[in-house]
């Protein structure tokens, strides 16, 4: 058994993996919270406190001042706090450097998304292969368990997968992951997680067709599809984490990504991009201040997490899978719905934050059991999915299984 947990990152999605370790903390043990900005780890706490969410009302939640990229600092965080188990949900910059931590400090790695290098962006894949799995090895001689991409995609998207093949199908031919929002967080123009890892995804699209790697434009192809629960709702193929996992661990011909935005977030967007604002590279202003227009966009943009009060409508993510099973053609959905309001009543979050933050915290729970706990580095779809699933309904996201579901339209080249 491995007690006690280290969340690196104090915002949307770290606030509601703070809660679900706290209701959780007889299972998970003492938390704490570390980030460059403490006070933003003293607000969760105080939102934890105030809905009164330790389960084990003596547990401790604690707070630390931490800059991730010192791996020696974290280093002396995770010893001096005992903590057996790190949850990395600060920006991807910095995954790298917090793996390397807990491999010299002996503790488990969680992440939710890939390492990303500043001044990179959309790298071509294999994206993992650049960074992370270099690590695979080391983390097997020194039975380091580490599992990457444990959010929801990646993440359940990836046991999903696992989970088709498991009990579904014989043999995948296409999965299709769709990602959308049907929310109303009544601003202008707001992202629902960080605008910065945002907008760096949406330079170049990477996906899995005929068991290659092929490129697209961004926002060039899109669908209208009729979702259970949220209705019809239009989305674009793009590139993703997971895209590149599966690719090796799933046997499919086609891995697709699907990503939900309204007309009106796509003219905002681009008017960004084609006036440079969502640009990574640093520029000078006329008083000769060196500025970075995508980080200004973000200082300018709500905090994804101030949107929580307000938000209404639901989420829905899901895989599309199509194969045979006994030698019958088969399709189905996998997927998840979520109420962002249902999500401010209980940890004062919106969906999308959710959805995010409840994954690392189940994966954490089968690692503090010995259920995940592999001694090695791994993808969530190499693991078995069942206990995973079976965690997630009992805290916040069900899974939802529709046989025969509604037709995937024709897709459209829109530019």
């Amino acid at each position: 058994m491995r007690k006690n947990v280290l969340i690196i990152g104090a915002g949307g999605v770290a606030h509601v993996a703070a809660h679900k370790c706290a209701q959780n903390n007889d299972i998970l043990g003492d938390i704490c919270i570390a980030s460059r900005t403490p006070s933003k780890c003293d607000s969760i706490i105080e939102s934890v406190k105030r809905k009164k969410h330790l389960k084990d009302p003596e547990g401790k939640i604690s707070s630390y001042a931490l800059n991730a990229l010192d791996i020696t600092a974290t280093v002396k965080l995770i010893k001096e706090t005992k903590s057996q188990i790190v949850i990395n949900l600060a920006q991807s910059y910095v995954n790298m450097s917090v793996l390397e931590a807990c491999i010299q400090a002996q503790a488990a790695y969680i992440d939710t998304a890939i390492h990303e290098e500043p001044n990179k962006v959309c790298e071509d894949p294999p994206w993992y292969a650049n960074y992370e799995w270099k690590k695979q090895d080391e983390c097997k001689q020194k039975s380091i368990t580490a599992i990457l991409g444990a959010g929801f995609d990646p993440g359940v998207v990836n046991a999903y997968c696992a989970l088709a093949v498991k009990h579904y199908f014989d043999e995948v031919d296409t999965i299709d992951i769709m990602d959308v929002n049907a929310g109303n967080h009544g601003k202008y123009f707001a992202t629902n997680f960080d605008p910065e890892i945002n907008f760096r995804e949406f330079k170049k699209v990477w996906t899995w067709i005929d068991r290659k790697w092929v490129e697209e434009k961004v926002h060039a192809i899109k669908m209208v599809y009729d979702f259970p629960v949220v209705g019809a709702q239009p989305v674009y193929l793009n590139g993703h984490d997971e895209l590149h996992s599966l690719s090796k661990y799933i046997d499919a011909n086609s891995i697709r990504f699907w990503m939900g935005f309204g007309d009106h977030y796509i003219n905002v967007f681009s008017v960004l991009t084609n006036l440079g604002l969502t640009s990574e590279k640093p520029i000078k202003t006329a008083e000769g201040v060196e500025v970075v227009p995508l980080k200004v966009i973000k200082a300018i943009l709500p905090d994804p997490l101030s949107l929580a009060p307000n938000y209404t409508g639901k989420t829905c993510i899901g895989n599309f899978v199509k194969g045979t099973k006994d030698g019958k053609k088969r399709e189905i959905f996998i997927y998840n719905t979520c109420d962002h309001g249902d999500c401010y009543k209980e940890v004062e979050s919106q969906a999308i934050c959710y959805t995010a933050g409840v994954p690392p915290v189940a994966t954490a729970m089968l690692i503090a059991s010995g259920v995940w706990d592999v001694r090695k580095m791994v993808n969530v779809e190499e693991l078995d999915p069942d206990p995973f699933i079976e965690i997630l309904d009992r805290i916040g996201l069900p899974t939802i299984v529709q046989e025969n579901p509604k037709v995937l339209p024709q897709m459209q080249r829109v530019k």
